[in-house]
């Protein structure tokens, strides 16, 4: 589908659409506060290598549990079972970003299992670069969710 950007006059504020919205995180300015942080649970092996796939600025970190994840931190299951994301889910924030990490072979009964139960993402590989890949796709639909908020706020 193509889609042609140059052709809308209207504007669109902070909304998903708004063609004033830079695609290229890259571009975007320097904000204050913390950078996005990883937190991993599980296996370390199943993330090794993925520090060096994550953009500039973001840190990965092991929490010893979930009572060790930070406000805002993005929770990363690896090896995930449908218990561990329900009880996260159960505990942590409402807004905590949880994504599990399952096998590559893992049947679409785990997929879908940990998804319900309320994982925000299920990937099923360990390749690092994927991995990171859906970590900032994570984030992206994190700012975009308090963004457009903040613009049905300002319509009250």
């Amino acid at each position: 589908m193509l889609v042609q950007l140059d052709s809308n006059t209207g504007t669109r504020d902070f909304t998903a659409t708004s063609t004033g919205l830079p695609i290229n995180p890259a571009n975007l300015p320097r904000t204050r506060g913390p950078l996005p942080a990883v937190a991993v649970l599980g296996h370390p092996g199943r993330v090794a290598g993925l520090a060096a796939h994550l953009p500039h600025g973001w840190s990965l970190r092991r929490a010893a549990g979930l009572e060790d994840v930070l406000s805002g931190e993005i929770v990363l299951f690896a090896g995930a079972t449908e218990r561990e994301i329900a009880t996260a889910r159960r505990v942590l924030a409402s807004r905590t970003t949880i994504v599990a990490v399952v096998d590559e072979v893992a049947p679409a009964e785990l997929v879908a299992a940990v998804l319900t139960a309320g994982a925000d993402a299920c990937v099923r590989s360990g390749q690092p670069a994927i991995l990171a890949g859906h970590l900032v796709a994570c984030r992206r639909r994190d700012l975009t969710g308090r963004w457009s908020g903040l613009n049905i706020q300002g319509r009250r």
